[in-house]
């Protein structure tokens, strides 16, 4: 009998990308003990509600998220998905930039 989760495979996926853009679905889908089949329609869902977008660098993806865009729940609304992810304990891309301007100047 599956054990339930206080987070969705939808959420699950997205975490995973936000700490590794370059994850393969495979990878992906080992890592959160779903089937390759099921992260792929995962990642089309995302994609399609424009959570992320998909860049080819080479023979791999490289994905992005829309940070910026609300949660879907009704009660979190107003919320963004990068609010959400910081509290799993992402790091995104503007705080690591300013994190390291601060730490050049200190050291500087």
């Amino acid at each position: 009998m599956p054990r339930w989760k206080f987070i969705t495979n939808h959420a699950m996926v997205l975490c995973l990308i936000a700490q590794q853009p370059r994850m393969t679905g495979r990878d992906i889908s080992s890592a959160i003990g779903i089937t390759e089949k099921t992260t792929r329609k995962i990642i089309a869902d995302l994609e399609a509600e424009s959570y992320i977008t998909k860049k080819r660098e080479g023979r791999r993806l490289r994905y992005r998220i829309n940070t910026d865009l609300p949660l879907r729940a009704e009660m979190q609304q107003d919320k963004g998905v990068g609010a959400f992810l910081e509290v799993l304990g992402w790091k995104g891309r503007r705080k690591r930039k300013v994190a390291l301007k601060v730490a050049l100047k200190v050291a500087s």
